[in-house]
Order: structure tokens, then sequence, then C-alpha cells
């Protein structure tokens, strides 16, 4: 990471255990309002009332089976999935701040969730238009992979100059791609004749919404966000090397070539993961893995399994808030993300706390 004010350097930092448990303890916390709360209230099914209500309607005692159900086969799936879409963009937040030594870096930022969803949609259409088989479907989420990858490549190649990146044309530069890319969504959607014939559902996903229904989503988004977030954890000291600058690092005895690929395709197919479970979900990646660090420091050992617990969390509380705030209506996900993310985003690009020359 880039130099930073001494004052975060001397300020006493929590013992690992204590942060993995405090992030532990949150988590859980999120995970019992989320699974309590919504458009129905299931307490008084089970008994248990509260001085509040927990949802516009409520469930009565008699009807704790249908409770159960709605628990098991609606309300915890969608809660598994906004927290695996929560860590999954925090993670890469971790890993693209880490590879780029730019602590604004965040998958929206660096245009890799445009183009993971760009590559979703082009997916969508091939498997619909095309009449690929029902077995095609695994190239949504592959091009998804490669979209999120494209668009960081194409960002790297516009903001370069001279094998230097200043951290501002970066950001520009990301969020110039970014706009173009959710530019060409909303156009693809608008004017694919398949897409089009369902068109509330499409923008409703590029807008961002944690709509897993049933169990195999999650199930099979697990494996995958469980070895990226590994493969992070493997290369971390590295990746804290890499803080010094390719060359520094290299001196250190690090493959920085090797470390980049690595983390960049793991920090990529976080994001296709997440786009593919519920959309454009902006800033997570930004807003947490900040949040983490400032209490725990820059190293990233422990700063990545820490922050992809706060971030399941966090998108666990923003998901219920967009479920309960207008219920039965939903706000989007992303835009309610969004909208908390965005006033941090500002903070951080007037500090010069890091050291940037904006």
């Amino acid at each position: 990471m880039p130099p930073t004010d001494p004052g975060l350097r001397s300020r006493p930092r929590p013992p690992a255990i204590i942060a993995l448990l405090g992030a532990g303890a949150f988590a859980l916390l999120a995970g019992l309002l989320g699974a309590a709360c919504g458009a129905v209230d299931l307490l008084p099914a089970f008994g248990i009332r509260w001085a509040a209500s927990c949802g516009a309607d409520r469930i009565g005692p008699g009807d704790a089976e249908l409770a159960t159900r709605i628990l098991l086969q609606i309300r915890l799936p969608r809660l598994a999935g906004g927290f695996l879409v929560g860590a999954a963009l925090a993670s890469a937040g971790v890993l693209y701040q880490g590879l780029l030594r730019n602590p604004l870096a965040d998958p929206f930022i660096v245009g890799a969730s445009g183009g993971a969803a760009l590559g979703i949609v082009c997916g969508q259409i091939l498997l619909i238009y095309a009449g690929l088989p029902a077995g095609g479907a695994a190239l949504i989420p592959a091009l998804g992979f490669a979209g999120a990858l494209a668009a960081v490549w194409l960002v790297f190649l516009i903001a370069g100059r001279r094998g230097r990146r200043s951290n501002s044309t970066l950001v520009l530069t990301g969020f110039a791609v970014s706009s173009l890319l959710g530019a060409l969504n909303l156009l693809i959607l608008l004017t694919a004749q398949p897409l089009r014939e369902r068109l509330l559902e499409s923008v409703s996903w590029i807008l961002g919404g944690v709509k897993v229904s049933g169990w195999t989503p999650v199930a099979l988004a697990l494996p995958a966000i469980a070895l990226c977030v590994a493969l992070g954890f493997m290369f971390a000291r590295q990746l804290d090397y890499l803080a010094l600058g390719g060359a520094g690092a290299a001196r250190l005895g690090v493959s920085v070539a090797r470390l980049r690929v690595a983390l960049l395709l793991a920090a990529s197919l976080l994001t296709a993961i997440a786009v593919a479970l519920a959309g454009i979900v902006a800033l997570v990646g930004l807003l947490v893995p900040h949040a983490a660090r400032l209490v725990l420091g820059p190293a990233n050992r422990l700063l990545l399994p820490v922050a992809a617990i706060l971030g399941g969390a966090y998108l666990v509380l923003v998901d219920l808030i967009a479920r309960t705030a207008f219920a039965p209506a939903e706000i989007p996900v992303g835009i309610l993300a969004a909208l908390l993310g965005t006033p941090v985003f500002l903070w951080l690009l007037r500090r010069d706390r890091f050291g940037y020359d904006f």
C-alpha cells in the first residue's frame, strides 16, 4: 500500500483472534436480523414477540410450518447469497487495492463489475437467441469472468503512460470505462429481443439485487469464492511486499508477474461471481476494506479474511434495509449501496492521508 499517515501506523491494533471474533459476531448479528426481518414478520409464528414488528405483515402463531418453509426456502438462501456477494466484493477490493497500490480501487471503479455484467448479458443472449443447449449455461459465468478481466485490462491500457499510472488517471479511467460498459449493458437490454421481453427483470438485475432463489446458486458459488479467498490469503504476505513497488518486491524474492496474474485472476473471478448472483453492487469493495484497514492496519494476511466477513455482513444489512424500508416494495441493493458508498469515496478522494497527489 502507499505511505500512510504516521498516526495510523502508531495506532494500537487488536490481536488477530479478537478481530476475527469481532467480525464473526457482527456477521452473526447481521444474519439473525436478516433471517428474522423482511416483508413478512416470521417471529410470532415461533412464539417470539418484539416491541416492534419485523415486517409489514405477520404470520400468526399457528402458522409455524409456513414460516419454516419461508425461512428455509426463501429467506436463508437469499441471506447466504447476500453474504457471499458481499464477501466476494470486499475480498476483490482488498486484492485490487493491493495489486494497484491504490486504496481507491474497487471492482466497480476499475471496471470489473461492468465488464462482468456485459459478459453475462452477452452469455444470456447466446444461451437464448442462439438456441444453445441447457448445458451451455456454464458459458454465462465464464463470459462474466472474461468480461471482468477484459475491462480491467482496458483500464490499465488506457491509463498507462510510459509504464507509469497516476492514481487519479486510473480512477478517472475506471469510471469512464464503467460508464461506457453500463451504457452498453442497457443498450443491449433495450435492443436484444430475448432480453427485451423480460426487460424489467433484466434492468432490476443490472441495478443490483440479491434475488437468489433456492440453494443451488449458493452451493455453486461458495467453493469458487472460498478458493479465491484462500488463494489471496496464501499470497497475502507477498502482496504486502508489493507495497514497496515491483522492484522492491522482486528484491525480496517475490515473483511479481506470477503474483499479479494469480491475484488478478482471483479478484476478477470474485467479481464475476458477485455480479452473476446480484448484478452490479457498487463500492462495497471500497468501503469495507478501507474501514477494516483503519482498525487493523495494512497487513493483508489479517485484512483479507476480516474484510470478507465484514463485507458479507455489510451486504446482508444493506439487503435487509432494501427489502424492508418500503415493504412490500424493494429498493435495488445496488442503488442503496451506491448511496452509502459514494460519500465515503468522495471523502477518500479529498483527503491526502495516503500521500496521493490528486
